[in-house]
């Protein structure tokens, strides 16, 4: 399959290489649906309307869709609005931002979904400036700019905001020498705008103003309920992990009325953000830290094709890892047959011996599971490891091929293996990406296209310098617990002296 003209071959996020429509270069095609989930705040939503009456966008091909999220009083449409304005009541059996979004989004019927807060009064061709990069590919994470402002209730009126608005005049409405910027602008300014790579670039797409196609919104699982704080954040990880490009549209703006309560409050909801997102997000600076632990998302699926090893062969493949540094991993050991079973003339030996060994040991191991067939890609995880068959490692074995991966800034890794095949490390969102632009077929040559490729030797160890772990023989295991009771009854002897 050959590439669409919506889905142009983009290297990791240098979208530079596109080229959007400029204002009245092209009339624009593509419709949009403005979801404003809001709860509250009556008198900045009336500001937002206003103003999103005013934009430059063909009126015919946008509607706003307003969520209101069990508001008490309800809210309500004021008449100066868009001409396709909707207002829709959440359901009762979540709230928040995130579920107030998404419920806008399936109420949506624009092709573009732009999210925008209830406080944000746009400039007039704030949606016209985003809109024009959804016309030039379907895959991007367009992020809107804004300005933050100190606010007094009743300093303007819908009219006088959407005559200036509708004027061109919008910038006049505050002054910018008393507007604060969002942190993000140092992101996107330290990396030339986005255009410089890095695995974190995600993170500026946070709420407030943003947008993206709403087939490529639902394909990344729109964003999750389950999280109160920090929900933008999450989903912009897995936009990312489906083969997002991000790209900040500076050339408009918007005013935000206030300062949000996160920038308020920034120790007290860092705290309280932190572990909901650094379980769902590998990426996160809190893993590099803590101690540790099994995650509900891991950095790494490994998986490990197990048919013709022994129990000896797994084990020095796999404790290493799960002992070691690099523990931060789902591995999957794929049998390719169904568990033999166990007879009289196979228990120490004959079929299926060796599996059942391998399926013991690990069987209360929640970071290892066992399959005949290996399974798909996981879009969530960031990284899959795929080895050919079972090979001695060490401790840090796949953290130095991760590095490899970072350093290349590539999108697939092959390390050469002794007498086998090379293993694979992919990253999820080259992938993901390859897979979108060609519908499935070339992935490998389409990702060294995209996202480059590179080799790396050295990640398998040495038979001499691989850690085996078998029983030892019974004097060993006697000369042991010779010790452990020798050890406690002098803990009883120094506790009785103590006493």
């Amino acid at each position: 399959m050959s590439d669409s003209p919506k889905r142009p071959r983009i290297v990791r996020n240098d979208y530079r290489a596109l080229h959007p429509p400029t204002q009245g270069d092209r009339q624009p095609s593509l419709a949009v649906s403005v979801v404003v989930p809001a709860y509250g705040g009556q008198a900045e939503l009336d500001l937002v309307l206003a103003a999103l009456a005013a934009q430059s966008y063909p009126s015919d091909l946008m509607e706003v869709v307003v969520v209101d999220d069990n508001s008490s009083p309800p809210l309500r449409l004021p008449q100066l609005r868009p001409e396709h304005t909707r207002l829709v009541v959440t359901t009762g059996e979540s709230w928040g931002s995130a579920h107030a979004v998404n419920t806008g989004v399936n109420h949506a019927d624009g092709q573009v979904v732009l999210r925008l807060d209830a406080d944000m009064v746009a400039y007039r061709d704030h949606v016209e400036a985003q809109m024009r990069w959804h016309h030039a590919a379907d895959y991007l994470a367009v992020l809107g700019h804004k300005r933050f402002v100190e606010w007094e209730p009743g300093r303007y009126t819908p009219e006088q905001v959407h005559e200036k608005v509708l004027a061109g005049e919008a910038g006049a409405l505050f002054a910018v020498e008393d507007a604060k910027p969002h942190w993000i602008e140092n992101v996107i300014a330290d990396t030339a705008g986005l255009v410089q790579h890095h695995p974190g670039i995600f993170r500026v797409l946070v709420g407030a103003t943003n947008s993206v196609h709403r087939d490529f919104f639902k394909t990344a699982g729109g964003l999750d309920t389950a999280l109160r704080l920090g929900s933008d954040t999450e989903f912009a990880y897995r936009l990312a992990q489906a083969g997002a490009v991000f790209v900040p549209e500076t050339t408009s703006s918007a005013w935000h009325l206030g300062m949000p309560q996160m920038v308020q409050k920034w120790d007290e909801g860092r705290h309280q953000r932190v572990p909901y997102i650094a379980q769902r997000v590998p990426l996160h600076g809190m893993r590099r830290t803590a101690p540790p632990r099994a995650w509900r998302v891991p950095l790494v699926d490994m998986v490990i094709d197990v048919a013709d090893a022994s129990a000896a062969d797994v084990d020095a493949c796999v404790a290493p890892v799960l002992s070691g540094p690099d523990g931060d991993v789902r591995i999957t050991l794929v049998t390719g047959q169904d568990p033999a079973p166990q007879d009289r003339a196979s228990i120490l030996a004959g079929e299926g011996a060796q599996l059942r060994l391998i399926e013991e040991a690990y069987d209360a191991e929640a970071r290892v599971r066992v399959h005949t067939e290996a399974p798909a890609p996981d879009p969530a995880v960031p990284y899959r490891l795929v080895l050919p068959r079972a090979v001695p490692l060490r401790a840090n074995s796949v953290g130095r091929l991760l590095a490899a991966m970072e350093r290349a800034d590539a999108g697939l890794v092959l390390a050469a293996l002794p007498d086998a095949p090379p293993a694979r490390l992919e990253r999820t969102a080259a992938f993901a990406r390859a897979r979108h632009i060609t519908g499935g077929t070339g992935l490998d040559q389409t990702v060294a296209g995209i996202w480059g490729a590179a080799q790396y030797d050295g990640f398998a160890a040495r038979e001499a310098e691989a850690t085996v772990y078998e029983p030892g023989p019974p004097d060993a295991a006697r000369r042991l617990a010779r010790r452990l009771f020798d050890a406690r009854q002098r803990a009883r002897l120094r506790a009785l002296l103590r006493r």
